[in-house]
């Protein structure tokens, strides 16, 4: 699959001018660290145009968030979620370590043992951190009994498994962050997956759901569909009702408000977030924890020659999302491409679609279209749009396969890989026998 074609999946209006692309006429080296939806995508699109890439990463496997909410409600396998990178172009290396620090005035990112790279573009994917300090009382070990699965892996496990310890008629409490946070409807795609569970399994349980903002994305059609399948089951409390968490007491499994305190049978605590470290580090991050970006480009404002893509970047109008990342990716490896070949670079609007399940039936999404200006990634008047409120099963059926679909198919773009066939006929099998 070509540069070009990667990038029609993603952008309105832009595949004549994406033809003038090409080539630099001399090797230079782009170094791409992380290697998540955002980096591994980037890295192929740019090799694709025959530029040398390094790509950093220390993981052998890579363990996907989006549709991990499914494995927490166990409808799911992790190993469905877990893909070994590989099929990259031959002029990609993959370096299996941690990158320590950027010098942005010398060009070189310090790996983990020592060894310098030299770069003339970085590419910086190195999505989130949790910010462990913002949240009084949670830290990595208050994650051991509480935990925030916000990063796909043992946490995710973790949860899974205490929903499943749970006696009939526990309660569960999710705490949920204010913006920006990986993923703005993850938390209530989670809410309404876990609600299938207990109502399916712990029908005498319920899920209180503690929110530090008022607005959420897709917000009408999930309280809709709360009061559809999970009427009794689910209740929502928004910043207006003082239901912000400020502070968590884990020996207790006790998450208080300025105003009253919930303890809860399971807690999933998903707490404010930052970009990952090396961006703190190497101070290509603001004081709000996030990138600022040069929109059209995604080169930062605040260091030359260093582009920052996907959860990281300060992306105005675009959430951080999986879809988002996969798009800034393929755009930004054609900018690179074009700025190490002495070319303008291109203005291409980009599209976001956020599916979320309600059940394993029930699929809803939101999507936009997004200009570059000077100053922001703004929403294009008029475009996009979300899933009708009225619709009948069989729409909010093929949503729920449409997300599928989107996921096999980024799944394959960014690591080349796909789940192994004994992984295909589990699912399959499970597709056969819905849960309704």
């Amino acid at each position: 699959m070509t540069a070009l074609s990667l990038l029609e999946g993603c952008t309105a209006g832009s595949s004549e001018r994406a033809l003038t692309q090409r080539a630099p006429k001399h090797s230079p080296n782009v170094v791409v660290i992380g290697g998540g939806f955002a980096g591994a995508t980037c890295a192929r699109v740019l090799a694709e145009s025959g530029v040398n890439v390094v790509l950093v990463d220390p993981s052998e496997q890579y363990v996907a968030c989006p549709m991990s909410n499914l494995v927490i409600a166990s409808l799911r396998n992790i190993e469905a979620q877990t893909f070994q990178p590989q099929g990259f172009p031959e002029n990609v290396t993959v370096v299996r370590q941690m990158a320590q620090y950027i010098d942005a005035e010398q060009q070189q990112v310090t790996l983990e043992d020592g060894v310098v790279l030299n770069y003339d573009r970085l590419v910086l994917a190195p999505g989130i951190d949790l910010r462990w300090s913002a949240l009084e009382g949670y830290d990595t070990e208050a994650a051991k009994r509480m935990p925030h699965a916000w990063k796909a892996g043992p946490q995710t496990l973790l949860l899974r498994d205490q929903l499943r310890a749970m006696p009939n008629g526990g309660t569960v409490v999710m705490s949920v962050p204010a913006n920006p946070y990986r993923c703005p409807p993850g938390p209530y795609e989670r809410a309404s997956l876990i609600a299938h569970y207990l109502k399916t399994h712990k029908p005498r349980s319920k899920l209180i759901v503690l929110d530090a903002k008022d607005r959420f994305s897709k917000q009408s059609l999930f309280q809709r569909a709360w009061k559809e399948q999970y009427s009794n089951l689910i209740e929502w409390q928004g910043l207006s009702d003082g239901a912000q968490v400020v502070r968590i007491d884990a020996k207790r499994n006790t998450l208080h408000t300025d105003f009253d305190e919930f303890r809860a049978d399971v807690a999933n605590v998903i707490p404010p977030q930052q970009a990952g470290s090396i961006a703190i580090t190497s101070d290509i991050a603001d004081a709000s924890g996030w990138c600022p970006i040069q929109p059209a480009t995604f080169e930062s404002t605040r260091v030359p020659n260093v582009h920052i893509i996907g959860d990281a970047a300060i992306a105005n109008a675009m959430p951080k999302s999986a879809f988002a990342a996969n798009a800034q990716a393929k755009l930004c490896a054609i900018q690179v491409t074009r700025l190490l070949s002495d070319q303008d670079p291109l203005s291409v609007p980009l599209i976001n679609t956020c599916y979320s399940l309600i059940n394993p039936n029930y699929g809803i999404s939101v999507a936009d279209v997004y200009q570059p200006t000077q100053s922001a990634w703004s929403p294009t008047p008029g475009a996009g749009g979300v899933s009708a409120t009225n619709a009948p099963a069989s729409h909010r059926q093929k949503e729920a396969d449409y997300a599928h679909h989107w996921f096999k198919t980024i799944t394959q773009e960014a690591f080349g890989s796909t789940p192994t066939t004994k992984q295909k006929e589990r699912d399959k099998n499970r597709h056969r026998n819905r849960i309704v």
